[in-house]
């Protein structure tokens, strides 16, 4: 026969539609009971009465779950969705002051990618996050997988990097592997565990894929989103520091070895990018162009005119946006997409969870990577490479990625409510 607490508990958790809630509700009232009891026995009660007695301090089950159902509802944080459906609606800005809207091809194209993007964000909020706490090797060895299909059998290639193109589905690229790295490694970084060894192996394996891809933009910003993570993880500093060097030795070793995986025209653009004026006919020519395009913009910008902008829609969509529609466009777009710098943070200040924590500085860092190298190739400020503008360069990855990690955020704040603090 149930005994008073299981029925009390199950009385209580009648009034939570939550199902998350349900269990959380439920553990943390057993707990407080017990503690609860303990308290009666200690008074000399027998056990059944200090039972009773700790039931009857809790009050009312109806009252205390509805309660319970009011504080513990899941949150929607409205104003990320609004932003996400701003950030996916510009993005059709490009096509459209491009002309390309009227293209079958790339209309139906970009409405599929937003419809993805949107689904993935909503799908990923609705998944409890605390599931992908002990899942890091899953998510390291599928991301190591994705990988390997690609060098293996990869079938297209777009300025010199290989990509697997399944014909009428998908063309699978090697940023598709970041998200799968991102929530390893912020399964790691949650775990004491980790030594320097494991953590210099786990770190270079990616590393060494990435440069036989070869893929030096996401090399670049997965070691940056990593090793931030690695300094908010709860790792003593001396660890940090130890780790922080080990793998810089090796890095700058790989770095004098890896000259010889990189295409040319990668290495041009990365002599270029310190003297462009002497490679103007050639790799800097390019760099020149845009900083002209750039200072010809004005602030409002020349709708009316066609001024040929290469990968107008892609790698340089910003140059295009910003001499289309002006610097004060440029501006305002600057701001949106800032804001979602912002309200990551603001959430991060209100998680205690570590592990959410890890998730939330990690999404910081590897959407603001993008926008700030891509921003800074538009001001000449960065080397040229294909990391695109979130959300509005053309392409699944730059809405699909980014979208994912808005996903994350609000999972995270949907259950900012459901952290134990025992």
């Amino acid at each position: 026969m149930p005994n008073k607490k299981y029925l009390f508990l199950q009385e209580v958790t009648e009034q939570i539609k939550s199902k998350e809630a349900k269990k959380y509700v439920a553990d943390e009232l057993g707990y407080h009971l017990q503690e609860a009891k303990k308290l009666w026995l200690e008074k000399g009660l027998p056990e059944a009465e200090a039972e009773e007695k700790a039931i009857e301090q809790m009050g009312s089950p109806i009252k205390l779950g509805k309660q319970m159902n009011r504080l513990h509802k899941p949150k929607v944080d409205w104003f990320m969705m609004i932003l996400l459906v701003t950030t996916l609606g510009l993005g059709f800005l490009p096509i459209i002051s491009l002309g390309y809207i009227d293209d079958r091809y790339f209309s139906v194209s970009k409405t599929i990618m937003v419809v993805l993007g949107g689904a993935a964000a909503i799908g990923l909020m609705l998944i409890d996050y605390r599931k992908w706490k002990t899942r890091g090797w899953l998510f390291y060895l599928l991301g190591i997988l994705l990988l390997v299909l690609i060098r293996t059998f990869s079938n297209t290639t777009i300025n010199g990097v290989p990509r697997l193109r399944i014909p009428g589905i998908i063309t699978i690229e090697s940023s598709m592997a970041l998200p799968f790295f991102f929530l390893a490694w912020a399964s790691f970084l949650n775990n004491e565990k980790l030594k320097v060894w494991n953590f210099s192996i786990l770190f270079m394996i990616p590393i060494l894929l990435f440069l036989i891809v070869p893929s030096i933009p996401i090399i670049f910003m997965y070691t940056v989103t990593v090793f931030v993570m690695l300094w908010w993880s709860k790792f003593s500093r001396k660890m940090i520091l130890s780790i922080t060097g080990v793998t810089i030795g090796l890095f700058i070793t790989i770095g004098f070895t890896s000259w010889q995986f990189l295409q040319t025209y990668q290495k041009v653009r990365l002599l270029a990018f310190f003297n462009p004026e002497k490679y103007s006919n050639g790799a800097g020519y390019l760099a020149l162009r845009l900083k002209g395009l750039m200072s010809k913009a004005g602030w409002f910008g020349h709708p009316g005119q066609k001024e040929f902008i290469p990968e107008a829609h892609t790698d340089f969509v910003f140059v295009s946006l910003s001499y289309i529609y002006g610097w004060l466009f440029a501006i305002a777009l600057v701001i949106i997409l800032s804001l979602i710098i912002v309200r990551f943070i603001v959430i991060s200040n209100r998680i205690h969870d570590p592990f959410a924590k890890l998730l939330l500085i990690g999404a910081v860092v590897l959407y603001g990577v993008q926008l700030a190298s891509h921003l800074g190739m538009a001001l000449g400020v960065f080397p040229l490479t294909s990391i695109s503008l979130p959300f509005i360069s053309y392409g699944l990855m730059p809405v699909l990625l980014n979208s994912f990690l808005i996903g994350i955020v609000l999972s995270v704040y949907r259950r900012k409510d459901l952290l134990s603090y025992r």
